[in-house]
């Protein structure tokens, strides 16, 4: 991290403002020498009216921040041009410090370096992320609630009574000649590891709500062709979205859309018809609507009631017992001939916009929405850390059943340490290079 990085950290187009983003060593040094005043004697945090000139050309009339480290969101120089938008200014500002010994930013490299310099942890990293991303006001404030440190002190404090529990392990194996000292045995321990054991439960529950806020529920609408699947998804949108005729079909490829319910995204997805067919490109996006099935959170499965359930349907039926799911009975006005025993099927006519709005409560139901809060609850709200916490969970479940099976203690401490180690990962108090270079390519250029 001994040069320079350079990028344009507002997005691209036409706008009042724009804003190029330095951050290294080098920062104030690069500007002056397009600036026309005097940045090097700059007090910290102090902005200044000016130009950009190249070669005698007036460039752009900018304001220049200047803000010196350690005090910085990089904690190093930082110095940020601001300059009217518009892509050829904006570029042409950001060519000239480039020529003058910065390098162009990697995606997410300046809250890289805000990580590695110790200025934030892994977790309000990734909060930055999540906020720049956030398409609701309850993901927006859950994203706060990591970016401020919430999450990541109830990572820490799991840590420290983990090491509590490892020290007086510690102790009794490489002090066993101490008199003074209360000797751990396993069965003084595992009341210890029960009671963290149902934390680790808890916050791994309460965090499935916090992934749904952030990354919305994937839906996906599933069933044999012409039964209103296309329908439906404009419905859910308010827009027609989908092409919708009489001709079974029609819908080749997966078409994608999102609504806003109880302030979570719902991110729809309308399905090709699933059938046997001879037809390759129709057969692609049946393929694509079986992956869909193993990929969703919810399965809308529709059927038509003037139809008799067939082998396909009780096929479709098998593969998503296990899926979190409901049925949509479309066509209610037409004549029933559909005989089927799941309960609380949906019965709707989605041409007449009769039943919407129960399929809409149906979802806030299944997810419990209306018992989302963020207000008193601190979320993991990412699938990488609450994979991380599950995999200590497991490794905890682990080390119960060996010490009731009487295992030496320092078997039990191994298993701790394991413990403690994984949850370091998620803050970045552990971690490999390819790790941290994976999680930053994620992140916006300019960020």
């Amino acid at each position: 991290m001994e040069d320079t990085i350079a990028a344009i950290s507002t997005a691209l187009g036409v706008g009042a403002i724009s804003i190029i983003r330095l951050s290294g060593k080098d920062a104030v040094n690069i500007v002056d020498k397009l600036f026309d005043g005097d940045l090097k004697n700059a007090k910290t945090h102090t902005i200044h009216y000016g130009h950009i000139v190249s070669n005698g050309e007036l460039i752009d009339e900018v304001l220049v921040s200047v803000m010196l480290e350690p005090k910085t969101f990089t904690r190093e120089n930082v110095v940020e041009i601001n300059c009217h938008g518009g892509i050829s200014t904006t570029e042409k500002v950001l060519e000239l410090v480039l020529s003058n010994g910065a390098r162009l930013a990697e995606p997410g490299e300046f809250t890289k370096r805000a990580f590695l310099n110790g200025r934030i942890d892994l977790m309000q990293a990734e909060g930055v992320m999540n906020l720049i991303e956030s398409k609701t006001d309850l993901s927006r404030s859950t994203s706060m609630k990591q970016l401020n440190g919430t999450a990541s002190n109830l990572i820490s404090s799991l840590r420290s009574e983990l090491i509590d529990i490892i020290s007086n392990i510690e102790v009794n194996i490489d002090y066993p000649e101490y008199e003074d000292i209360e000797v751990v045995t396993n069965n003084k321990i595992l009341p210890k590891i029960k009671e963290f054991k149902d934390k680790i439960k808890k916050i791994i529950k309460e965090s499935e709500n916090g992934k749904i806020i952030n990354e919305g529920i994937n839906i996906g609408i599933i069933g044999k062709p012409n039964v209103g699947k296309s329908s439906l998804l404009n419905a859910l949108l308010e827009e027609d979205k989908a092409i919708v005729t009489e001709i079974e079909g029609t819908t080749r490829d997966i078409v994608e859309g999102k609504f806003i319910l109880d302030g979570i995204v719902c991110n729809v997805i309308d399905t090709a018809g699933i059938r046997k067919t001879d037809d390759i490109v129709e057969s692609i996006g049946v393929n694509k609507s079986l992956e869909t099935i193993k990929k969703a959170d919810l399965i809308i499965y529709m059927l038509n009631n003037n139809e008799e359930l067939n082998d396909n349907d009780k096929e479709l039926l098998e593969k998503i017992k296990d899926k979190k799911h409901f049925i949509v009975i479309n066509k209610i006005d037409l004549d029933n001939k559909l005989k089927i025993d799941e309960e609380n099927a949906i019965k709707v006519s989605i041409t007449k916009g009769i039943g919407i709005e129960k399929i809409k409560n149906k979802i806030i139901e299944m997810f419990n929405l209306e018992m989302i809060n963020t207000k008193d609850m601190t979320y993991l709200s990412n699938a990488r850390s609450i994979a991380l916490l599950n995999k200590v969970l497991n490794i905890i479940n682990d080390c119960i059943e060996n010490i009731e099976k009487e295992l030496p203690i320092d078997i039990i401490e191994m298993d701790l340490k394991n413990s403690w180690s994984i949850l370091g990962e998620i803050i970045g108090e552990t971690y490999t290079d390819e790790l941290i270079d994976e999680i930053f390519s994620r992140f916006c250029l300019g960020k």
